[in-house]
């Protein structure tokens, strides 16, 4: 079977993946795939579900591709100083000053404010005449931004801008992703400036100011490198579990019928249905392998780059019954879509508090919501990092 460069632009690879990963799984978990960047070849993808929950865990694959000279050429910055690209016991510790702060206490008293954005946001869709609207840009886009940009502190009036850097980090299409990578690194380092002057309420000057018992604290490169982190992974992610979330019930009337006839018992599962079946994360970012191992039975050379497939392990039959089908009744328990381990998300939670706020109001709100059907074939997000698309033209 041809293996298509899962890094590049392929419209049908976009337009369906599932089925890509599915004939892969059915000739084994572990393959070698094409990369679009010479750096990160030879690269392996893991399709399987335990395997890929064997490659997040496994100690032989490291995350700091800064230690071993795995991309040589390419320079580090201090947004590069953040959780998902360390290893212990340098994530040990960041994790720890930073849990400190980010804690349940933490995203439960947002609660109250995020149900606020989410109806000032229904409250404007529902007052356009036309009683209709690209779901993304009226909401799926600026309740998680203005969520964490009010969690970390950020002005309302870059949050714009931010959102086009974000975009071109994680898939370019008018600049280099590094040079994207770069502007954002300078403005978080303004940012991380202006609190450590001027600290407010928010988590970011929390951060600065937190100490560990021995008196360790975040650098200001650690600070810099957890805002670009945060605020690319707590929102981005969170469109587009609201856009394929939203998707996925759309098309799927029965389940949608389900769900809106009991809302109490059944939202928090068809939330983590939705992350299975289409969740905003598809693969990975890339993990490095120190040494000489094995994964699924497939050797795994050292300096071999692996690619975790998520998307491909949460349609696994070997753990989920019927696993290309919708269903918002299903325990889908153990899902990899926040992933596993060590790196597992720390911003999890709050993604399904927002999650939760989001479907109750908006099929509350749009008992008639339907996809727009003059809106033509979807856009998909380039590449093959998120899972998602550009716009979701609704109406009502």
């Amino acid at each position: 079977m041809p293996q298509p460069d899962i890094s590049a632009n392929d419209p049908d690879f976009a337009a369906d993946p599932y089925a890509y990963y599915a004939r892969l799984r059915a000739r084994g978990p572990v393959h070698r795939v094409g990369v679009s960047a010479p750096e990160f070849a030879p690269a392996l993808l893991v399709v399987g579900y335990e395997e890929a929950r064997e490659a997040l865990a496994h100690p032989g694959l490291a995350k700091d591709w800064k230690t071993g000279a795995v991309l040589r050429g390419v320079e580090a910055n201090a947004a590069n100083s953040n959780l998902l690209e360390t290893d212990p016991p340098q994530h040990t510790r960041l994790r720890r000053l930073v849990a400190r702060e980010f804690t349940t206490r933490r995203v439960q008293a947002l609660r109250p404010r995020v149900q606020q954005i989410t109806d000032e946001l229904l409250d404007a869709m529902a007052a356009r005449p036309e009683r209709s609207a690209d779901l993304i840009e009226a909401f799926a886009f600026p309740l998680p931004i203005t969520v964490i940009g009010e969690l970390l502190g950020v002005p309302a009036p870059d949050r714009e801008r931010f959102r086009h850097w974000s975009r071109e980090v994680l898939a370019p299409t008018s600049v280099p992703a590094r040079t994207a990578h770069l502007r954002l690194a300078d403005y978080l380092a303004e940012l991380v400036a202006a609190k450590a002057e001027d600290p407010g309420e928010d988590l970011l000057s929390a951060l600065v100011r937190t100490r560990d018992e021995d008196g360790d604290a975040l650098s200001s490169a650690e600070l810099i490198g957890m805002a670009f982190l945060l605020l690319i992974a707590g929102h981005e992610t969170t469109v587009n579990l609201i856009s394929n979330g939203t998707r996925a019930l759309l098309a799927h009337p029965d389940q949608l019928a389900d769900l809106r006839a009991d809302p109490d018992g059944l939202l928090d599962g068809a939330i983590e249905e939705m992350l299975r079946y289409d969740g905003p994360v598809q693969n990975s970012t890339y993990r490095y392998a120190r040494e000489d191992l094995e994964i699924g039975g497939t050797a795994v050379p050292a300096g071999a780059t692996v690619l975790v497939s998520l998307a491909g392990a949460g349609r696994d039959p070997a753990r989920y019954e019927e696993p290309d089908a919708f269903d918002v009744r299903r325990a889908p328990q153990g899902h990899l879509a926040f992933g596993h381990g060590i790196h597992f998300c720390i911003g999890a939670p709050l993604a399904r508090m927002e999650g939760r706020i989001a479907f109750r109001s908006l099929l509350e709100r749009f008992p008639d919501l339907a996809e727009d059907p003059a809106a033509g074939p979807p856009e998909w997000i380039g590449g093959s990092l998120i899972r998602g698309v550009t716009r979701l033209p609704v109406r009502w």
